[in-house]
């Protein structure tokens, strides 16, 4: 749970989407639906969907370069995230 957390800012390892990113998309696929289901009983957000969307657009901006999908941040930065990225280069360019 932490790692799909800390993806969120969007970092893949190794400059590949498959860490974090798939496993955040398969948790994110169902905070959808639960949000549809939300959504048919009738709750409502206390906060109107444009002001969310201003505020997403805030946050992205305001968010450092290295944290913007650009695979130097986040879990691409720790140790094994930078050690995983080594072997992925260097088989490709073997």
């Amino acid at each position: 749970m932490l790692k799909n957390s800390l993806g969120l800012v969007c970092d893949p390892v190794g400059g590949l989407v498959e860490v974090p990113c798939i496993v955040r998309n398969g948790l994110h696929a169902i905070t959808a639906l639960a949000a549809a289901d939300m959504a048919l009983a009738g709750v409502k957000s206390m906060i109107p969907p444009d002001e969310v969307i201003q505020v997403m657009h805030e946050v992205g901006t305001e968010m450092p370069a290295s944290l913007r999908e650009t695979g130097i941040g986040g879990l691409a930065g720790t140790p094994t995230g930078k050690a995983l990225r080594e072997k992925i280069f260097n088989k490709s360019k073997g």
